[in-house]
């Protein structure tokens, strides 16, 4: 028997005493082993107990989440971090003193009060002290870690704004607290600091200089990715994730004319192609949408997810991205869109 979608509430917070009943009633429900839609400075998160293994199933559950994929667990202290964990190397302190809080995941050896499905049974437990003053108020009154990957359906695009949380959850969850726009925008850098040199598992907006300014330097490439790997350390290492439900195609182009000949062997009605560039900008003549975005990367970040999800809403069949330029800023940015693409 198909079960019966439940009303989903969203709560505003941004005055203190909205913030003050937004909070607990956050906290009531996630003490009672169900799921809420918390804002943090990255994305939307789907956020459950961590500590209790049923709640972070419903994660799974709602989201169609594959069961290898592990979860990012949410901390508001370094006392609650630590007790994640089962060691807690100096260069962890290191890190989190730099970059905490903030869009870093420190992944470790997990503490056996994480259960195994939060880590896709794996040793090792990412963590992370999210900057967003909400999910820290929630984590906080809670007084236990949040088990909160993103709060969408598996593989689609990540929500930066309430809305897109209710766009994409409505009837699966009780409640969502709006917290306003996600200020970075894409999901945390992920640093594997079970390996020596550490190891960058998903890049984000915290990059590699920066990383290795404190840890003295990083090891070359990402790790594991895809299926390859018999137990996965990070989520956002699967070939296919962040997805729009239009096509995703990067591109380079001269002019209008080499656009276009390149989006006609894709097979996609121009009307129902839309556009979003940031150097080459093309005539709108014609497309189904022409958005520009920023050309600094931070900015972009910010952009990124807003306009595919307008994309989707939209009715596009096909979102062509001009290519990112090269460079340790644009890395995060250029995973999500090639991992978007695939």
């Amino acid at each position: 028997m198909a079960t019966r979608p439940m009303k989903t509430e969203m709560l505003a917070t941004q005055t203190p005493a909205l913030l003050e009943t937004a909070v607990a009633r956050a906290v009531a429900l996630l003490r009672a082993g169900e799921l809420v839609g918390l804002p943090t400075e990255t994305v939307y998160g789907l956020a459950a107990n961590a500590l209790n293994a049923e709640a972070v199933a419903r994660i799974f559950a709602v989201k169609g989440r594959p069961s290898h994929n592990p979860i990012i667990v949410h901390v508001a202290s370094l006392e609650m971090a630590r007790r994640c964990v089962a060691a807690w190397p100096p260069l962890a302190q290191k890190l989190a003193d730099a970059f905490w809080p903030g869009p870093l995941t420190l992944v470790l050896p997990r503490a056996a009060d994480i259960p195994a499905i939060v880590t896709a049974g794996g040793p090792t437990v990412g963590v992370r002290w999210p900057s967003h003053p909400v999910i820290q108020a929630v984590i906080g009154q809670c007084g236990f870690p949040l088990a909160a990957p993103s709060a969408n359906l598996s593989n689609r695009i990540s929500p930066t704004t309430a809305e897109h949380v209710r766009q994409g959850l409505a009837g699966k969850i009780r409640l969502i607290l709006d917290g306003g726009h996600s200020q970075v925008g894409i999901e945390s850098t992920v640093l594997d600091l079970t390996v020596q040199p550490p190891r960058v598992l998903r890049p984000g907006m915290i990059h590699e200089a920066s990383l290795r300014a404190v840890t003295g330097g990083l090891a070359p490439g990402r790790g594991e990715a895809g299926h390859e790997a018999a137990v996965l350390r990070s989520p956002g290492m699967l070939k296919k994730h962040y997805s729009p439900q239009a096509a995703l195609a990067i591109r380079s182009w001269r002019d209008d004319a080499d656009l276009e000949f390149q989006i006609s062997n894709l097979k996609f009605p121009k009307q129902r192609t839309h556009v979003l560039t940031h150097t080459q900008i093309p005539s709108r003549a014609g497309w189904g949408q022409v958005s520009i975005m920023p050309r600094q990367p931070a900015a972009f970040a910010r952009s990124l997810y807003v306009e595919m999800h307008a994309c989707d809403r939209a009715g596009a069949e096909l979102i062509v991205v001009e290519a990112v330029p090269a460079g340790a800023e644009w890395r995060g940015i250029a995973d999500r869109l090639q991992r978007a693409a695939a």
